[in-house]
């Protein structure tokens, strides 16, 4: 699969990470917010499958649910952003919000799924903080 040289010049300026993996969970694109984001150059991210950025408690989960979509053609996260935690380089979580588009042949069968990602590990982190403290206020009457 080849992606087009304008694409590639889009996507490498966009805030938001654009990862596109094949019908097998391998990476075939990652654009520099997803370095930025998750911390592997496209040369340790390209080739490898989607597990690198999912949490191993989830990663079960989640590869039923890619082959799923793969399989069917349909997912229900295009129009809709799903919040999940992910795994930086480095081993920390992070937290994520992101949505996704399918690729098909000319026989119309799902040969790639590209996600839009942003990182939204700040705005988690503070809403965690308000509900804690709205809990503590609740709490004290």
């Amino acid at each position: 699969m080849s992606v087009d040289l304008d694409f590639k010049a889009l996507v490498s300026q966009l805030g938001e990470a654009v990862i596109i993996s094949d019908r097998d969970e391998n990476i075939l694109f990652w654009n520099a917010s997803a370095e930025r984001i998750f911390g592997f150059t496209p040369d340790e991210a390209l080739g490898k499958t989607l597990s690198i950025i999912t949490p191993e408690r989830f990663r079960e989960r989640h590869s039923k649910g890619y082959f799923h979509t793969i399989q069917t053609g349909q997912t229900k996260y295009g129009h809709t952003l799903l919040r999940v935690p992910a795994v930086h380089k480095d081993g920390r979580s992070i937290s994520i919000a992101f949505s996704v588009s399918m690729l098909f042949d000319e026989q119309k069968q799902a040969i790639a799924i590209a996600a839009i990602i942003r990182d939204e590990t700040e705005r988690f982190q503070e809403e965690r903080q308000l509900k804690a403290k709205l809990a503590a206020y609740e709490s004290s009457d």
